[in-house]
């Protein structure tokens, strides 16, 4: 039974790892990210709603008892 030849694997494997690394690199590379990131300022909108006056429940069919 012949043997298999792994001479060429280091080869191939590191050439893969490079090439991918040199792939992901140009890809980050063309990647716009935002110039300035800072804190936005959020302004709370106050929206008047009828369920906040009043308390609710919410049942889960599971709970209810049985008919």
């Amino acid at each position: 039974m012949p043997q298999l030849d792994t001479s060429t694997w280091l080869v191939m494997i590191l050439s893969m790892i490079l090439t991918l690394f040199i792939l992901f690199q140009l890809k980050v590379s063309k990647h716009c990210y935002p110039e300035s990131p800072g804190p936005k300022s959020i302004k709370s909108i106050s929206k008047h709603t009828p369920w906040e006056n009043k308390w609710t429940k919410i049942y889960s069919p599971l709970s209810l008892p049985l008919q």
